[in-house]
């Protein structure tokens, strides 16, 4: 299913990304955060699992192309995970370097708070990222989710180099109905 966002379209990924996923994770930039380029073969693969995603469980990442000239902006959406064993929905985004600081991986996150809320009808959604990642962290704000902690899993940690077997990542959650104050 094909949505519309304020100035994007997002589809959902499919085998028919794999070059697009390529360009996209080419950026030293987007590199940086996922551990380095991606071939095609990994590319393919991911972009596999991700329509089977959307198969079996209704919910994955699109592909994000501006409304006006289809240029690539970037990826975003939702998956199911788990965090500390329990199922939960979990928002991320990516924005191509060149496109940054414009708001698309804001309007990414709305589109998928709105998908989760309205057409899943998720009670809460969440998102994490590297502790020192103050951009995706400023979108979270943005976003009006509430920090929730620290997890720990593989990813990077400043000052270290390569992925790290213990990574701090910043939690934060979003409630269908935000919390009523005492």
């Amino acid at each position: 299913m094909v949505t519309a966002a304020e100035r994007l379209t997002l589809v959902p990924i499919g085998p028919q990304h794999t070059e697009d996923l390529v360009v996209l994770h080419a950026g030293p930039d987007v590199a940086y955060w996922y551990a380095g380029t991606w071939t095609h073969s990994q590319a393919h693969a991911w972009a596999e699992e991700m329509h089977e995603r959307w198969e079996r469980e209704g919910v994955g990442k699109w592909m994000a192309y501006r409304q006006t000239d289809g240029e690539l902006i970037g990826r975003g959406g939702l998956t199911r995970t788990k965090i500390d064993g329990a199922p939960c929905l979990e928002l991320g985004w990516l924005v191509r370097e060149q496109h940054r600081g414009l708001g698309y991986a804001t309007e990414i996150g709305r589109a998928g708070l709105a998908f989760a809320f309205d057409q899943l009808q998720a009670e809460e959604v969440v998102t994490f990222t590297e502790v020192h990642n103050r951009a995706s962290r400023a979108v979270m704000t943005r976003l009006g989710m509430s920090k929730a902690g620290l997890i720990y899993r593989p990813g990077l940690v400043e000052g270290h180099d390569g992925v790290q077997p213990s990574a701090p990542f910043a939690l934060y959650r979003c409630s269908r109905t935000p919390p009523t104050a005492a």
